[in-house]
């Protein structure tokens, strides 16, 4: 059976970028059941209120929704179950560390394929204030002004 090549994306956390400053990412694998990684593959997974935490020497994902698998029979899932992260024992003893720091979170970017095999990439993410949520809005409005103006201005040359 062919492996499947490059990265098909099932779900995004856009608000994650919105929401906080990311200082560092990583990717790590999902131990996932059989009716989960189907409901993956039809495309249906939800990181809004994702999160993850290192408990026991492990990263544990908390609070993301994979529905149900719809032909699924008893043996389906629970939608919002912890899900363990794999990642290199480095990586963990490095994330525990700046985990401590106040402030700190770890959130879920993005949830994909990677050559078959469901991966979540991971930020290690410090939460915005209001007022750089303000200046990050202005920063991107005046950036599009500017656009917007080059543009007139080669159209009408």
């Amino acid at each position: 059976m062919p492996r499947e090549k490059g990265r098909k994306v099932i779900a995004q956390n856009r608000r994650a970028r919105h929401d906080y400053h990311i200082d560092d990412t990583y990717e790590a694998g999902l131990v996932l059941t059989g009716t989960e990684v189907k409901s993956l593959r039809a495309g249906r997974a939800t990181l809004t209120d994702g999160f993850a935490h290192v408990k026991n020497g492990e990263v544990w994902l908390e609070n993301v929704h994979i529905p149900e698998y719809a032909h699924g029979t008893w043996t389906n899932h629970a939608a919002r179950r912890p899900r363990k992260l794999l990642l290199h024992r480095a990586e963990i003893s490095r994330l525990i560390g700046k985990t401590q720091e106040p402030g700190r979170t770890l959130v879920p970017l993005s949830l994909y394929f990677s050559e078959g095999k469901a991966k979540v990439e991971l930020a290690l993410a410090r939460g915005k204030r209001s007022h750089d949520k303000r200046q990050d809005i202005a920063a991107r409005e005046a950036q599009r002004d500017i656009e917007r103006a080059l543009s007139r201005r080669r159209k009408a040359r």
